[in-house]
């Protein structure tokens, strides 16, 4: 494979971003972002393109909703995955904001890496 897709992995929590990032760089570029506005910011600005995002929902400054919503509207073929351990009604904002994926905090890696694999392969 030549071409590593990039992701970007949005999480308050570094701990998650970090965990997410050793888990992913080996098949993946990653890139992390702590909060809904520097990640808007990196997707604005990154010259390469991002493939893919990864958000948690309860975010600093944008909500991961807001951000998913913002994204969608000009890139509405932009595959985004949410994070929630927040339980239904986060997940229907996900939905409504035209998510592609909803993972419940905690998920197990594997179910991450096959979603992955079928929206990037």
């Amino acid at each position: 494979m030549n071409h590593k897709h990039k992701i970007l992995i949005v999480d308050d929590n570094q701990e998650t971003v970090t965990g997410l990032k050793s888990c992913l760089d080996q098949k993946y570029n990653t890139v992390g972002a702590y909060d809904g506005l520097e990640a808007f910011q990196i997707f604005n600005n990154d010259k390469e393109g991002i493939d893919l995002i990864i958000t948690d929902l309860v975010l600093p400054s944008i909500s991961g909703v807001t951000l998913i919503g913002m994204i969608k509207k000009t890139h509405p073929h932009m595959p985004i995955f949410a994070m929630t351990g927040w339980g239904h009604h986060p997940k229907a904002l996900a939905s409504e904001a035209k998510a592609d994926l909803v993972l419940d905090k905690p998920f197990e890696i594997d179910e991450l890496r096959q979603a992955l694999d079928k929206f990037l392969e």
